[in-house]
């Protein structure tokens, strides 16, 4: 146990987490391209360190010979705004043909008497080394921003009592879980309120950044003071509805397109 390699050994579980968060992360551009609201908020990826390998071994009675068999030495988290988007992602992964899938645990329909509430993939990823391919287990962890909040609270509670959480603590803790999980259904109930802003407020970003950058290009042809009476326009309007920007955005790079490459007139 002691003369292991551990650098050299856990370089396949980096490599699957690095290769794992970019995948993941590319489900919420490639979503994100065919709609206008994806179910990823954002993708975070660990390996675990050897100390809590060899805690996490004992734990489970095994033995350091069979060390890999530890579930979680490489681990990702799945992020979503709602419960839904939860099981958009669960499907997802079982569905996909690069991992396979060896066990699911639905801590959302059932929690844990702590309060913890998620949703764990447990896979088999197959990783290229240097030495031909091998096959590592991951964990997949799905949750709302609520339940992570908790969850990220109970456990740097159970590292400060080392796993003995005093009882009323504990008790409060368990409320703290069911105020989370009324949030969650509480933002499930206007979802569709909520998505509709997110989606009308990026459209609106993206069309304010559309408009400033079209006017730097008429700043760098030359035509300034068309410019300036365009950004006048923008400063009137920018309060406005997105229908007014998009007009504005079009007149601008209509303006662009017949002055391109021509210098301004000189008097």
């Amino acid at each position: 146990m002691y003369g292991r390699d551990w650098a050299t050994f856990l370089l396949p579980y980096e490599q699957a987490v690095e290769e794992l968060k970019v995948k993941l992360r590319f489900v919420r551009k490639e979503v994100k391209h065919k709609e206008e609201y994806t179910p990823v908020e954002f993708v975070t990826g660990r390996v675990k360190k050897v100390s809590s390998i060899l805690a996490k071994a004992k734990l489970l009675n095994i033995p350091p010979e069979r060390i890999e068999e530890v579930p979680d030495i490489a681990g990702l988290r799945v992020m979503c705004q709602f419960v839904e988007d939860m099981h958009r992602v669960a499907q997802h992964l079982r569905q996909r043909k690069d991992m396979v899938v060896v066990e699911e645990r639905d801590y959302v329909t059932s929690r844990k008497p702590s309060g913890y509430r998620s949703y764990h993939f447990l896979v088999r990823y197959p990783v290229q080394t240097a030495e031909g391919q091998i096959e590592i287990l991951a964990e997949i962890q799905i949750r709302t921003l609520a339940m992570n909040f908790w969850a990220t609270i109970e456990h740097s509670l159970n590292y400060k009592y080392e796993g003995n959480i005093p009882e009323k603590v504990r008790e409060r803790l368990v409320r703290a879980a069911e105020a989370s999980y009324y949030l969650d259904q509480e933002m499930s109930a206007i979802r569709e309120e909520i998505t509709d802003a997110q989606i009308l407020f990026e459209a609106k970003s993206n069309t304010v950044d559309d408009i400033l950058r079209q006017l730097d290009k008429l700043v760098l042809s030359g035509h300034i003071e068309l410019a300036a009476e365009f950004h006048q326009k923008f400063h009137l309007i920018q309060g406005e509805d997105i229908e007014k920007l998009r007009q504005l955005a079009e007149e601008i790079r209509q303006a662009v397109q017949n002055y391109d490459g021509t210098p301004p007139s000189s008097l």
